[in-house]
């Protein structure tokens, strides 16, 4: 025999909490619902409904497991008969239980279905669907097969009309071109057709001097052209047109430039010279005020000098021809010198000129004293 000894409580309702089992052969069916080893029979529903078990646990619709075993730990430890609170009540805290069993159940239930909506999202994304409507439209568009069938053709519009505006990008491109090459050879041939003109022309002055008898006259008439035989590095047709050029007077334009930088630079500094000495000593007010004009007219000079000597440093065919800039200050400073310098000369001539003065009195005197004596003597 096996006996079963329950403790029956009518005030918290119908559940029944095993505390040992001794239950006979004979024994099958109770009179309640029961929970046996804390489960519920399968024969028990919940009165109370969902939304009141949340408000009841204090709890929203899409709480967390966490939160609703949180929420029902706190309300037993103010309503458990056990808890020794003042607001400690079986009966508010059997509901308080029920309520929670509800709402957790309700929990896993949700996180069921959201998992199982997962797997599913997961298996169909991990399969490419084989159908052979997914396979055509060259992958393009998505939905059903119609809506993939328009956007397909949209896809082929808009490929198509950036191909035709490519071609006609390149169709102006090459169009372009081909007038700029067009518009090259015009003018090249234009550049022809003038040296061309000009050889005709030159070659048509050439015969008619001939003609009239103006070469007939020439030195050296029928006699071969002098060859340099001492380079041979170099083409004897250029020695020989730059004899022709040198004994006909041309110089090429780098030694004229130079030839003019020279003489110009002299003559600067044969004026400004001319200028101090034209001024004297002393210096006043005045006449310093006007060297000073003078010495700023002579820094524009140089300013102008000093840009032929870059254009000339430009064509010159030789590094060691080239010139370096002139200084205004320095040939300020030179003029200055060179006064002083024509000053003390002066100087040094006008002793000169005062000593040979009073030589030439006491000769004078000397040869009148004996004159004098020589008279006196003959008489």
């Amino acid at each position: 025999m096996k006996w079963l000894c329950v403790i029956l409580t009518k005030k918290i309702g119908c559940h029944l909490w095993a505390l040992s089992t001794m239950i006979p052969k004979k024994v099958k069916t109770f009179p309640y619902p029961y929970i046996i080893e804390h489960r519920m029979l399968s024969g028990y529903k919940p009165k109370n409904n969902i939304k009141d078990s949340y408000r009841l646990l204090k709890l929203q619709e899409g709480c967390s497991l966490d939160d609703v075993r949180n929420a029902f730990r706190n309300l037993a430890k103010q309503y458990h008969p056990d808890s020794g609170s003042i607001t400690a009540d079986s009966a508010t805290f059997m509901q308080i239980e029920e309520a929670y069993r509800t709402v957790l159940s309700d929990v896993a239930k949700k996180m069921k279905s959201s998992e199982s909506e997962d797997e599913e999202e997961t298996k169909f994304k991990s399969k490419a669907p084989q159908h052979r409507q997914y396979l055509s439209f060259e992958g393009v568009g998505f939905g059903t097969p119609s809506q993939r069938e328009r956007q397909y053709m949209q896809f082929r519009v808009d490929r198509a009309a950036e191909q035709v505006m490519e071609y006609r990008k390149q169709k102006l491109e090459s169009q372009y071109a081909m007038n700029a090459m067009i518009a090259k050879d015009i003018r090249q041939s234009k550049k022809v057709k003038i040296t061309q003109a000009i050889d005709r022309l030159v070659e048509d002055l050439i015969q008619e001097s001939m003609a009239k008898g103006d070469f007939d006259n020439l030195s050296g008439k029928g006699k071969p052209l002098q060859k340099f035989s001492y380079c041979p590095h170099i083409d004897p047709m250029t020695h020989n047109l730059n004899r022709i050029l040198i004994d006909n007077g041309y110089q090429p334009e780098w030694i004229l430039m130079q030839k003019e930088i020279r003489e110009t630079i002299e003559e600067l500094r044969k004026n400004i010279v001319a200028s101090r000495n034209k001024l004297g000593e002393p210096m006043t007010p005045c006449r310093q005020k006007q060297w000073s004009q003078i010495c700023e007219q002579l820094i524009e000079d140089i300013k102008k000098l000093n840009k032929r000597i870059n254009y000339f440093n430009l064509i010159v065919p030789i590094l060691n021809r080239q010139m370096v800039h002139f200084n205004a200050d320095k040939e300020i400073a030179r003029a200055q010198k060179s006064y002083e310098i024509l000053m003390e000369k002066t100087k040094t001539t006008d002793v000169d000129t005062k000593e040979n003065e009073q030589e030439k009195v006491k000769m004078f005197r000397l040869k009148s004293s004996f004159s004098k004596w020589i008279n006196l003597m003959l008489k």
